[in-house]
């Protein structure tokens, strides 16, 4: 998800006042305690994780063999209960299957686009993978409103087909919070509500992110109306710039993945952080931060 036109953080437009303060005064701690903290957070463990697939010099549409996504895995399994895909084809059908081998459960997405033969694919590809036992939620597309590939209606039909032939999977639709009050069909028609949530991409400053955040959090849940919401991605960017209030930086990345799964764990909220690894073909579709989301560099190290 990236930058959306006419959706941006106001402080006018928001209420804090009765909001609980975070227990760390990030301004007041030095860089060697932020980066102890962010250490201690991610041994404790994450619900879930968004999989970074793409080595510098690949890019989607490559075909990635089972050797390098099992490599992955292995370093994200010690952290993470859940892994998110976003293919079921090109090779991004081995991360379901890899997961289940290692443990994990999987929220599994075909990528629909406006190629209808290319979906076909994505779509048998993912009820073969749920047919083997690999996929434990089901995403049928990921922010296609969004990019407008697809008329609500076709994106509907792909829903309704998998979730006739996989009554026993949640189905759910991927978009950003706001998609799910402004489109009702859609959220009907989910069984589970699957949403992004990006401070950063709204311009909002890192003081005011998680606030912000929870917010999205809850439109998302008004619109599901009782039914099951997971933050599908979240996260913020450790460099390559800013967009309005919003900074990317060590210290922003670290602070906002913190406060993220605190929330998380003490309110037992889904939540899948993007993510994994960073990866540099984004820079092209995101500008500079694109690059600079994972927890782990493209080098597969941890960053802090």
């Amino acid at each position: 998800m990236s930058y959306r036109e006419g959706h941006y953080f106001s402080l006018e437009d928001h209420s804090f006042e009765n909001t609980p303060q975070p227990r760390i005064n990030f301004p007041e701690i030095s860089e060697k305690k932020l980066k102890e903290i962010w250490r201690e957070t991610l041994q404790k463990g994450m619900h879930g994780i968004c999989f970074s697939m793409y080595e510098d010099g690949q890019k989607p549409g490559d075909v990635i063999i089972a050797e390098q996504v099992n490599r992955r895995i292995q370093i994200l399994k010690p952290y993470s209960k859940w892994v998110r895909s976003f293919s079921c084809i090109e090779g991004n059908e081995h991360i379901p299957r890899i997961a289940h081998q290692n443990g994990m459960q999987t929220l599994v997405g075909a990528w629909l686009g406006d190629d209808l033969e290319k979906n076909e694919k994505e779509i048998e590809a993912l009820i073969e993978l749920a047919n083997e036992g690999c996929v434990d939620i089901a995403a049928v597309g990921n922010e296609v409103m969004y990019r407008g590939d697809l008329t609500e209606e076709q994106l509907l039909a792909y829903i309704h087909r998998v979730k006739e032939v996989l009554p026993n999977i949640p189905v759910g639709y991927v978009d950003a919070y706001y998609e799910f009050s402004h489109r009702p069909k859609i959220t009907e028609a989910c069984d589970v509500i699957l949403t992004n949530c990006y401070p950063y991409w709204e311009g909002c400053p890192i003081e005011h992110s998680l606030n912000h955040m929870q917010s999205m959090f809850g439109s998302a849940k008004d619109a599901g109306q009782g039914k099951r919401v997971i933050i599908t991605e979240t996260g913020w960017p450790s460099e390559g710039g800013s967009l309005k209030g919003a900074f990317a930086s060590n210290e922003n990345a670290m602070q906002y993945f913190i406060e993220t799964q605190n929330w998380s764990r003490q309110n037992n909220i889904e939540v899948f952080y993007f993510s994994s690894f960073d990866e540099g073909w984004k820079v092209g579709a995101e500008g500079d931060v694109g690059a600079y989301w994972g927890l782990w560099d493209k080098n597969e190290q941890l960053k802090f």
